[in-house]
């Protein structure tokens, strides 16, 4: 490699460190260990909000000084390779030829210079030419294969719209009944509330009648009573009066036989 490349690749690379060296300085990041699991994450949290304030520093710093110089680069590089081509063809020209006619003349070192540059490029641009072939059928394939993708996730799409709409609906029927369902339950606890009030009610109507089946059991038993009472005074009235009766029909016999 002559001198000028070598000028060149050491130009090259230390603008790449300069343009780098924020990068490393962005990797690295603090050691500090704690020993509580809040302080850890209180320190994760503003580790991460650091590097993403100097990840946003250094894309907005590539936007406006890296960028612009990146056509730059690129047209260093390929002069630097067509120099060292040419001070290679240039080497090869300056040795004197194998049958001692001194070299060639001007001219034709000229058009040597140019049909190696040319073979030079032809043959950088029919490998391009076969990377870029390489490219466009991996290219043809990645395009097939998302095709492929598209149409599977549309067929998927359709399927979930199906199954969303039959769920859909679904659910409409489900809450269309469980709002029937309620109002029935509605009902049903209405009609409960009803029959409690009315076995309340039949049960205070039967104390109400239990009670007066007893106050009348009562009176009758009193009645009872009072017509046995009467009936046994009227039995002793009778064998009394019956006793008298005889009393007096035995007196005339008696003054009969007095007599």
């Amino acid at each position: 490699m002559s001198s000028s490349a070598f000028a060149l690749t050491c130009i090259r690379c230390s603008l790449f460190l300069r343009i780098l060296s924020p990068v490393e300085v962005c990797e690295q990041s603090p050691a500090t260990a704690s020993n509580h699991s809040s302080a850890q994450l209180r320190e994760k949290t503003a580790m991460e909000g650091w590097k993403s304030h100097v990840r946003a520093g250094l894309f907005q710093r590539d936007c406006t000084q890296k960028d612009p110089f990146s056509g730059i680069f690129n047209t260093l590089s390929k002069l630097a390779e067509q120099l060292d081509l040419r001070d290679t063809l240039w080497d090869e020209v300056q040795r004197p030829s194998s049958e001692g006619d001194g070299g060639l003349t001007v001219d034709h070192r000229e058009l040597y210079l140019q049909l190696r540059e040319s073979e030079h490029i032809t043959e950088k641009l029919s490998q391009t030419v076969s990377d870029l072939t390489t490219v466009m059928y991996l290219k043809d394939a990645e395009l097939q294969y998302c095709h492929s993708q598209v149409s599977r996730y549309r067929k998927e799409a359709v399927t979930q719209a199906r199954e969303a709409n039959l769920l859909q609906a679904s659910l409409s029927e489900f809450e269309f009944t469980l709002a029937s369902q309620s109002k029935e339950l509605a009902a049903l606890r209405l009609e409960q509330w009803e029959l409690k009030e009315g076995l309340a009610a039949a049960w205070r109507e039967k104390e109400e009648l239990l009670e007066r089946w007893m106050d009348e059991k009562k009176e009758e038993a009193e009645r009872v009573n009072r017509h046995n009472d009467t009936q046994e005074r009227w039995h002793r009235f009778t064998r009394r009066l019956n006793k008298h009766h005889r009393r007096e029909m035995l007196r005339p016999s008696e003054q009969t036989d007095d007599w």
